[in-house]
């Protein structure tokens, strides 16, 4: 039913869609977005904004979302919130030239560097992962505190690593969600998760620091039965989620121990195209926002 659901979603009116986007989706504006980081602070979790949207195809657009992102540098300042940046290169550039995409990103870089804050360069298909490492090479240039983003399921990866990491790396690992050949990227849960781990392992043996970005629950448990074995420090690392996906009390567990949990919280006028991807990628979620409504 979910499949059958999921499926169809896409060729129903966004009004229908809506009450699916909603729980992972943080609204459309930044004072709505900012509302919930503020909330988010308060119950413990730092977080991270990303604008929805990628693939620009016009240099004004890219521009545009560019000075976006610079002002809501200055909104998190000015309310003196626990919350970075997320930016997609194709969403300012990226898909259009090199050039568009490091003129703008290292715009960005430098409006962080002026409140001394973080910014995540996001990873996006394997067409863009040179280039995304092009620009961030850059914006290490501008600001020390940039980082990138590495995918487990990728052969590369670990290579990718042993080239940028250092005690000065920050990385987010995730898994991928992008549909790649099975040339260059392992297809089994078993083995993604297992290059998760090893990448997590390696990043923190180069004194670097990695967010774990994962709603795994099994990899958690490996994630953490390492950390206590090996004696890790929380200031390698820390979990990160996406906004509004259900984790049955996890993240309020791990917050009590001591551990550092980010919440990527999403938001903005592309919120159909975006929720569609996420009940694509897990059907479940169409099950859990239905019983809420009709709980409602």
């Amino acid at each position: 039913m979910n499949f059958i659901f999921t499926y169809m979603l896409p060729y129903l009116p966004k009004w229908f869609s809506k009450p699916f986007a909603k729980p992972y989706v943080a609204g459309e504006t930044t004072e709505i977005a900012l509302s919930h980081i503020k909330k988010l602070n308060q119950n413990g979790f730092s977080a991270t904004l990303d604008i929805l949207g990628e693939y620009t195809s016009k240099v004004d657009t890219a521009r545009d979302v560019t000075y976006q992102y610079c002002q809501l540098y200055d909104e998190i300042n000015n309310r003196a919130l626990e919350c970075t940046i997320s930016v997609k290169p194709t969403h300012v550039g990226l898909s259009i030239s090199d050039s568009e995409a490091i003129r703008n990103m290292v715009k960005i870089a430098k409006k962080a560097k002026e409140y001394e804050n973080f910014l995540r360069i996001d990873m996006e298909s394997s067409d863009y992962t040179d280039k995304t490492f092009k620009i961030y090479k850059e914006c290490k240039t501008i600001t020390k505190d940039v980082g990138v983003v590495l995918q487990s399921y990728l052969f590369r990866s670990l290579d990718d690593i042993s080239n940028l990491a250092d005690s000065n790396f920050n990385t987010r690992i995730c898994k991928g969600i992008y549909k790649e050949d099975k040339s260059i990227a392992y297809k089994s849960k078993e083995e993604i998760r297992k290059n998760f781990l090893l990448m997590a392992k390696t990043v923190a043996n180069k004194g670097g620091f990695s967010g774990f970005a994962t709603h795994d629950q099994y990899l958690i448990d490996r994630l953490l039965d390492w950390i206590e074995k090996d004696n890790i420090s929380k200031h390698l690392f820390e979990f990160q989620v996406l906004y509004g996906v259900p984790m049955g009390g996890r993240l309020e567990e791990l917050v009590s121990k001591g551990y550092s949990v980010r919440v990527y919280v999403p938001f903005g006028r592309d919120w159909f195209e975006y929720s569609i991807r996420r009940l694509k990628e897990n059907p479940n979620i169409a099950s859990y926002v239905l019983k809420n409504l009709f709980k409602r």
